[in-house]
């Protein structure tokens, strides 16, 4: 028989770092992936990026027009003071207005002078921000800070959203009665339509394909809402009420500085005009409707058959008493309100 040969002993394993009590070897973290951005930012570029290009047109128009705008402040500093003063005290009646509407899109009681303030901090915020983000912003702010849950609140905002438009449309189409003549409807050309109507029927298809079931649960909310307030009939008359009064106290602003001015308008004309160029002026995203909104409405009144030295301090007025006086005060408001927390 052949011997067994025997085994050759392992050498012992050499003692682990766990063993001689050295820190174990840390292990290379694996790098996070960055979050991708979020569709609201990238809404929110496309909106900055138009509100600078309105903002780049109107900048050319009035170095255009530099004379007749020079003109016009010059008529503004030797206007009426009782006209101008009276137009200042309408200026807040729009902020107490706003409080109002707030107040009636949403069931629960909110604190009146904390409603108030926020309603003239969004004022200012809606300065800064395009398409009504900075307003929008600091009221959801608000209802959330009242306990109003995060989706009654964005349904409270487009209730009274909803109100707002509807509100100024019929003033609009009443004024527009009394005013026969004053507007008339555009001259579009077959190019301008095709656009629009290709735009229609990509939004519909939208609506009606892969955005239908978010789009049905969003109107569902929001009946449920309207419902809910006009269930109620304090609420209902706060909601309309103020928006109607929200409307027609900036429509009569105007008017005190057109008759400031001197503006060789009727008042109602005025209103009208008002009401439609601040309506068309909504369609492009600038803050607060800074450029948009002087543009068209200068436009409107010139077109009426006001003067263009006229037109442009009537504008420059309103403008300077319901946006540029408030502006910082307004930011003020809301730098106390977010350091108290109410924001």
């Amino acid at each position: 028989m052949t011997p067994v040969t025997p085994m050759t002993p392992l050498p012992p394993a050499a003692p682990t770092t766990r063993e001689l009590g050295a820190p174990p070897t840390p292990v290379a973290e694996q790098p996070v992936p960055a979050p991708a951005p979020v569709p609201a930012l990238r809404r929110l570029r496309w909106h900055l990026a138009l509100a600078l290009a309105v903002l780049a047109a109107v900048a050319y128009v009035a170095r255009r027009h530099w004379p007749v705008l020079e003109s016009g402040a010059g008529r503004l500093a030797d206007a009426d003071h009782g006209w101008l003063l009276l137009g200042a005290a309408l200026t807040p009646a729009t902020w107490l207005c706003a409080a109002l509407a707030q107040q009636g899109a949403v069931t629960r009681p909110l604190p009146r002078a904390r409603l108030l303030a926020a309603q003239f901090a969004a004022s200012a915020a809606n300065h800064l921000l395009p398409a009504g983000l900075g307003a929008g912003a600091v009221n959801l702010r608000f209802l959330l800070r009242c306990g109003v849950p995060a989706g009654r609140s964005a349904t409270a905002l487009a209730v009274k959203g909803t109100a707002a438009v509807l509100a100024r449309g019929a003033l609009v189409a009443v004024l527009a009665l009394g005013c026969p003549g004053v507007l008339r409807p555009p001259e579009v050309s077959g190019t301008a339509l095709a656009v629009a109507g290709g735009a229609a029927l990509v939004l519909t298809a939208l609506l009606w394909g892969p955005l239908r079931p978010r789009c049905r649960r969003v109107a569902a909310a929001v009946l449920g809402d309207i419902r809910a307030v006009h269930a109620r009939p304090s609420r209902a008359a706060a909601l309309w009420g103020g928006s109607l009064a929200f409307a027609l106290l900036h429509a009569l602003v105007l008017v005190a500085v057109g008759h400031a001015v001197g503006l060789p308008l009727a008042p109602t004309r005025v209103a009208l005009l008002y009401l439609a160029a601040s309506s068309a002026a909504a369609l492009l995203p600038t803050p607060g409707g800074l450029g948009s909104l002087d543009a068209v409405l200068a436009f409107a009144l010139t077109a009426a058959g006001s003067p263009g030295a006229a037109a442009a301090s009537a504008v420059l007025g309103y403008r300077l008493l319901t946006a540029w006086l408030p502006l910082l005060p307004g930011l003020l408001v809301l730098g106390a309100l977010i350091r108290r927390r109410a924001l």
